[in-house]
């Protein structure tokens, strides 16, 4: 069965317009901060603004010269921090050189840090605890298993990539004790010996890689439920534009074995900006609780 993430991004997205359009308060509001012109970025943050519109969230979008300083930005964000109408707080990745992105985010405060990177977040993840923001991607991921109904309880899941951004937050989501988790967990990486032998023991596979079509038939046990984060542009003379849009699976050929699978796009990629969203409304929501609490 393929895995239709746009439908349920499309179900998530609204589900947060019907309960903002019954707010009495102010809307809910993510600063966005472009540096710099990465056409790439521009594409993304376009879309997150763009859904934030749809919804009834509103958004503010900071686009600042690639010459910017460090200090320059940590102070916006400082700003930032200090705004009660902003809700959440999202730096585009990736930065100029010149500019350390962990240092960035770790300037975000963790009641804004809608992308789930500040590490008091992160830590939360870690040991479990329900009350932080998680990474979009891997929340995004959880949310498609869980809707979709897919049983990881004492399965063998298998992420492949170790990024802070979905391998590890992705892993350490897949171990808990609750719902959606207890899954016995392996991570592969660039450093890892003998890929094929771990794929084919795996019930669950999650690929984040940046490779396209890396995870080919053979690598694939009958059955298994096969996620791809994966979004690489290779050239295709059929296509008008030239390229076509291919994940880290080999979709055509994998999709035969799988019990489930995540195309792309159209599978975990809309699920990200949906969780974006998702994380935004719980900061507003969060924000007015405390407001409600002090007076």
């Amino acid at each position: 069965m393929i895995i239709d993430g746009k439908k349920i991004a499309d179900e998530i997205q609204q589900e947060i317009k019907e309960k903002i359009q019954r707010l009495t308060t102010r809307a809910p509001c993510l600063a966005v901060i472009l540096v710099g012109n990465h056409p790439p970025s521009q594409i993304y943050v376009n879309r997150k603004t763009q859904a934030c519109e749809a919804i009834g969230i509103h958004s503010v979008k900071y686009e600042l010269p690639e010459t910017i300083s460090e200090q320059e930005l940590l102070s916006i964000v400082a700003d930032l921090n200090r705004d009660p109408a902003i809700d959440g707080i999202l730096v585009q990745l990736p930065l100029p050189p010149h500019i350390n992105p962990t240092k960035i985010t770790h300037h975000i405060r963790p009641n804004k840090d809608v992308d789930g990177f500040n590490p008091y977040n992160v830590g939360k993840v870690l040991i479990g605890e329900t009350d932080g923001f998680l990474p979009c991607t891997p929340l995004g991921i959880k949310v498609l298993i869980e809707r979709y109904a897919i049983d990881i309880s004492g399965k063998h899941a298998l992420v492949i990539g170790r990024s802070n951004i979905v391998g590890k937050p992705m892993a350490a989501l897949l171990m808990q004790g609750a719902p959606g988790g207890n899954a016995t967990v392996t991570v592969a990486h660039r450093y890892s010996t003998d890929l094929k032998k771990f794929c084919l023991l795996a019930d669950i596979i999650i690929v984040a890689v940046g490779q396209p079509k890396f995870i080919t038939a053979d690598m694939v046990k009958e059955g298994a439920v096969v996620i791809d984060v994966g979004i690489n542009k290779i050239d295709d003379p059929r296509k008008k534009n030239g390229y076509q849009i291919v994940g880290d699976v080999d979709f055509e050929n994998v999709a035969k074995k799988c019990s489930f699978i995540t195309p792309v796009p159209g599978g975990v990629g809309p699920m990200t900006i949906a969780m974006l969203l998702h994380n935004t409304f719980l900061s507003y929501q969060l924000a007015m609780q405390r407001e409600q609490d002090n007076d």
